[in-house]
């Protein structure tokens, strides 16, 4: 998978799966500071996700404050090769004043064993540049591993 960074963010594509709907968003950010993976509610509403009185309601708090998000089950999330099968996200306004379509957090990262590999540049273009994501086929502890690009 790709992995595109603007502005100093890193940028990827995700596909959401809900009752055999999919959903394709491509300006989602990889945030190992999120705990959680948060999509915006105009965003999931395509493929018929939207609040139900016995929804859980959680309070996270981000770059913006506070927010309110309700917590549904995917039956699959995808990011390139990694996906999590039943995997529960939280889904709120996303008031946080940059251009993205969702957040994947550690919670995804954490259940896909992912790797992510700042060595492996597959294209530059100006100042962004193209990194790519892969899974750690053998790896036994449920953890990420970031590898810093060496200095040369």
């Amino acid at each position: 998978m790709k992995i595109h960074l603007r502005e100093g963010l890193p940028l990827t594509s995700v596909t959401l799966v809900y009752q055999g709907k999919l959903l394709e968003l491509k300006k989602v950010l990889i945030d190992t500071g999120s705990a959680g993976t948060v999509f915006p509610v105009d965003k999931v509403v395509i493929i018929g996700i939207i609040p139900e009185p016995q929804d859980p309601i959680r309070q996270i708090r981000g770059v913006g404050g506070f927010d309110f998000v309700f917590v549904r089950r995917l039956d699959r999330l995808l990011m390139g090769e990694l996906k999590a099968k039943n995997f529960e996200i939280e889904i709120g306004a996303m008031n946080c004043g940059f251009d993205i379509q969702g957040i994947v957090g550690m919670d995804f990262l954490t259940q896909t064993k992912a790797l992510i590999d700042l060595r492996n540049k597959l294209e530059t273009s100006g100042t962004n540049y193209f990194l790519s994501l892969v899974r750690i086929a053998k790896r036994t502890a449920p953890d990420v591993m970031i590898i810093l690009p060496s200095s040369q």
